[in-house]
């Protein structure tokens, strides 16, 4: 586990009352303010500088460090944009080349899909806000943050806006996190408006033994609050955390990864601060800096 501590945290007990706690830290994906887009491409121990973004670039080209802006869990931190264009066409191998998606995601160094990220109770933070000069193109789904499982045959989390392919969206400018996407149905586990100029901060906490989700929220500076019980969620499969950008194509029928369509000339991005788990073993959970 890491050696990093969350800076005040607090012990959420069954009877409700918040005692003041410091929480172990299983990972910190909050970028150092001496980082530059360029420091990405290198092994620098906080993102893997590999994946995920499209063939022929690299995460110096594709994001970019927001040094004016300050998210909850940022302190002597800074957030950083995560950007798609028509070049992000992520090609895992010559033989899976995905035209009919774009996308660009950042993975956490040390969460390889088996390690201790994805076991015992855990609760991951993260914010996300609009760029208001690169903003979404509604008609399509975007997945913002999801656990992939170690297998690749689920989604056990996703933060999705948009418009959600096989669903009907009320508006899709709304944040949705959904449980398990192989469940039928999908299980909505929070939702609330996407709206502009706030960092939208979460924290979920995964219990790997009990199968639960549960959700914390709030907007800007104000400290998280609780938004659900612990939810029955099938979040078994280990697997891989992103935060990023994953836009499906239009129209893909049953093959949306090299079918979808997807528009020219797309410059799109969003914002992420204030990354990090934390151990809940012991009901640990932040809710402020």
């Amino acid at each position: 586990m890491a050696r990093y501590r969350s800076l005040i945290s607090f012990l959420v007990i069954p009877s409700t009352l918040v005692v003041s706690q410091q929480c172990d830290l299983q990972f910190d994906g909050r970028v150092p303010s001496d980082f530059s887009a360029a420091t990405f491409n290198t092994n620098n121990g906080v993102y893997n500088p590999s994946n995920v973004f499209g063939k022929g670039l690299n995460f110096g080209s594709i994001l970019e460090i927001q040094n004016s802006l300050s998210s909850l869990f940022d302190v002597d931190t800074v957030p950083v944009e995560v950007t798609i264009s028509d070049d992000s066409i992520f090609a895992p191998s010559a033989n899976n080349v995905q035209t009919g998606f774009r996308r660009a995601e950042l993975l956490i160094a040390s969460n390889s899909g088996t390690d201790a990220s994805t076991t015992g109770v855990k609760t991951l933070h993260f914010s996300v806000m609009k760029d208001a000069n690169r903003p979404l193109n509604l008609t399509h789904e975007y997945q913002l943050v999801f656990l992939e499982s170690s297998d690749f045959s689920t989604n056990q989390i996703v933060l999705k806006t948009g418009t959600i392919l096989g669903a009907n969206t009320a508006d899709p400018d709304t944040l949705q996190l959904f449980g398990n996407v192989n469940a039928n149905p999908v299980q909505t586990l929070f939702s609330v408006p996407f709206t502009e100029d706030v960092f939208h901060n979460f924290a979920v906490t995964l219990d790997f033994d009990a199968l639960t989700t549960q959700v914390f929220y709030s907007q800007d500076t104000n400290a998280l609050a609780v938004q659900t019980e612990a939810l029955a969620n099938d979040v078994s499969g280990q697997g891989q955390f992103h935060f990023g950008v994953l836009k499906k194509g239009l129209n893909g029928g049953d093959d949306i990864v090299k079918n979808g369509e997807q528009e020219d000339d797309i410059d799109e991005g969003i914002i992420f601060g204030g990354i990090f788990e934390e151990d809940s073993s012991d009901g640990c959970i932040s809710l402020s800096t």
